[in-house]
């Protein structure tokens, strides 16, 4: 069976790693920068940008490509799905159409709200930056500023925590094309992704990523830095209940993007804030998340493989899809100066991984050594029985790595964890 991975990130290498246990596929990769991790697992690897469609269309023509996993959301939004499922390729991530519900802000709240699907937080729709500071100047309260495009996990302005009103027109001056602006949501965010085979959803276990930068949930926003998943798939701070209720909202949302006609098929991603109300929808992702993806691949205990087949097929089943039950921790190691100044060229080594799996994001290889570029570098996963086994085996690893990288030290610690739990406590 050959496959295509698309992007070169964490997320991807993730993704190739777990297809690659079946001895039975052969991998190909397109990306922007060659992955370490990704190229020893491909047979092929095409270096091009992850948007260029009819190259990568292609590609995979010439290599006799029968199924393709999309990694980032970019090609998503470029069409890539109904660009190769033309060409006789069976894809796993929605079309362009379907993949609005993260490309398009705006869509996916007019989406929830004509639907009536549960979670949609009240929110204003600008379609430029003056409708926007008009609002902004009158509104009294703390508001969530947003492109409505993509942004790749660092675009949102809180007016009341990060920025006040000045910065906040300030902010809304500088986005091109539309605006959305949202009431704040108070309480604690969780991820939950879905296999969807564009009527069936089979979910993963709970995660909890970091966006911040620093230790203590201080800094600007990231990429990610770093992620936990729990033995029993759900987080101390969400009840099954409040599980239930979130998984629904995407069943919902699933069923309605039928009812327009664009079904869904691939990777839905849920980020979710649980509040004294119960679940509410900060956002969807069309694809994997990233770190998320490694926690959850990484406790994947049935074949990735058969689990594409199936979702390009519709024949997805609950008894298909199989996760460990332990805990995952996961550190993401960036380049100094991440996110804002990040500097490249500086040459890391792992001493030791102390049991923990190693996914390379934006790292190259030269000469034998990693050299670091200007986006997060590489993730250790620690796996563990308790979420304190997980947390000190990727603490270790993460530890071990010599140059000029750093990591939050506290993902995943006892500390940071009941902080979580004692502030829904409190918002209860």
């Amino acid at each position: 069976m050959k496959i295509l991975v698309v992007g070169g990130g964490g997320r991807e290498h993730a993704i190739a790693s777990a297809l690659a246990r079946n001895r039975k596929t052969a991998l190909y990769s397109v990306m922007a920068k060659k992955n370490p991790g990704i190229s020893k697992l491909a047979e092929e690897v095409l270096l091009c940008r992850e948007t260029d469609i009819p190259r990568i269309v292609s590609f995979a023509q010439e290599n006799c490509i029968e199924y393709a996993f999309i990694g980032p959301e970019s090609p998503l939004e470029a069409g890539i799905v109904d660009s190769l499922e033309t060409a006789g390729i069976s894809c796993v991530g929605p079309s362009k159409a379907a993949s609005r519900i993260e490309t398009d802000k705006g869509f996916c709240r007019k989406l929830m709200e004509e639907h009536q699907i549960d979670g949609c937080p009240n929110y204003r729709l600008c379609q430029n930056s003056a409708e926007a500071v008009a609002f902004i100047r009158d509104h009294d309260g703390d508001l969530v500023i947003k492109p409505v495009g993509l942004t790749g996990g660092k675009g949102v302005k809180i007016m009341g925590e990060q920025v006040d009103r000045a910065g906040a027109i300030a902010y809304a001056e500088q986005i091109k094309g539309g605006i959305i602006l949202e009431e704040r949501l108070i309480g604690e965010e969780f991820t939950l992704q879905a296999f969807v085979d564009g009527t069936h959803l089979i979910p993963m276990p709970l995660v909890q990523d970091h966006k911040r930068a620093f230790d203590g949930d201080t800094g600007p926003n990231t990429g990610g830095m770093g992620s936990y998943s729990m033995p029993d798939h759900l987080l101390p701070f969400v009840t099954k209940a409040e599980f239930t209720r979130a998984f629904g909202i995407m069943r919902a949302t699933v069923e309605a993007l039928a009812r327009t006609g664009h079904p869904y098929k691939g990777i839905l991603y849920g980020q979710f804030m649980n509040t004294a109300q119960g679940p509410k929808v900060i956002e969807f992702n069309a694809r994997f998340g990233d770190p998320e993806a490694m926690n959850v691949l990484s406790l994947l205990t049935s074949d990735l493989a058969e689990i594409m087949v199936r979702i390009t097929s519709g024949t997805l089943d609950l008894a298909h899809v199989t996760f460990e039950k332990r805990a995952t921790v996961c550190k993401y190691l960036v380049p100094e100066g991440y996110p804002d100044a990040p500097h490249a060229g500086d040459v890391i080594h792992i001493r030791d991984t102390n049991g923990a799996i190693v996914y390379f994001a934006n790292v190259e290889e030269h000469d034998g050594s990693l050299v670091t570029l200007t986006s997060r570098t590489l993730a250790f996963i620690g796996i563990g029985d308790t979420l304190d086994a997980a947390e000190h085996i990727a603490e270790q690893a993460a530890a071990s790595v010599t140059g000029f990288v750093r990591y939050r030290r506290d993902i995943g610690t006892d500390a940071l964890l009941n902080q979580r739990i004692a502030h829904m406590r409190e918002l209860r």
